[in-house]
C-alpha cells in the first residue's frame, strides 16, 4: 500500500503542475490581454483545486500512516529536527504544501467573488503563482 500511494502521490504532482501552468498563463494572459472569465478558466480553478486536494489527502495517509521516513521522524523529533533529510519530510514539505494548497482556495475564492472579469484573472494570476512557487520550492527532484 505504502508503494502504491508513494507512486499516485508521486505522480499526480506532474498533473497538478501541468493544470497549474496552464491556469496561471490563461490568467496572466487573460489579465493583461483583458479578456473574459469563462467557463473554462471556472474549471480550470476548480480542477485545479480538486486534484490539488486528492493530492493532500494521499499525501496526509503517507504522512502519518505509511511513511517510514515520517514515523522515525516521530520517534525523536529532536533528533528529526537535526536530520535534513528527516526535517524535510516531517515539517517542511508538509507545512508549504498545505500553505500552497490553502493560497489555491484563498485565490479561487477571492477570484470568484470579484465582480470584473480582469479582477477575476489578476486574483487567480497572483494566488496561483506564488501557489506554485511555494510547491516548486518543496517537491522532493
Amino acid at each position: 500500500m505504502a508503494t502504491g500511494l508513494l507512486h499516485a502521490h508521486s505522480g499526480l504532482r506532474w498533473l497538478i503542475l501541468l493544470l497549474l501552468v496552464v491556469t496561471i498563463i490563461m490568467a496572466f494572459v487573460g489579465w493583461f490581454g483583458k479578456k473574459p472569465f469563462t467557463q473554462t478558466n471556472k474549471r480550470l480553478l476548480l480542477f485545479s483545486t480538486i486534484v490539488s486536494d486528492v493530492q493532500l489527502l494521499i499525501g496526509l495517509v503517507m504522512y502519518f500512516f505509511t511513511s517510514s521516513i515520517t514515523k522515525t521522524a516521530f520517534q525523536d523529533f529532536g533528533y528529526a529536527m537535526k536530520t535534513p533529510e528527516l526535517r524535510y519530510f516531517a515539517v517542511e514539505h508538509i507545512l508549504v504544501m498545505i500553505i500552497a494548497i490553502a493560497l489555491l482556495h484563498i485565490g479561487k475564492v477571492r477570484a470568484t467573488k470579484q465582480s470584473t472579469d480582469e479582477g477575476k484573472h489578476k486574483q487567480t494570476a497572483i494566488f496561483f503563482t506564488i501557489s506554485l512557487l511555494l510547491m516548486l520550492s518543496r517537491i522532493p527532484w
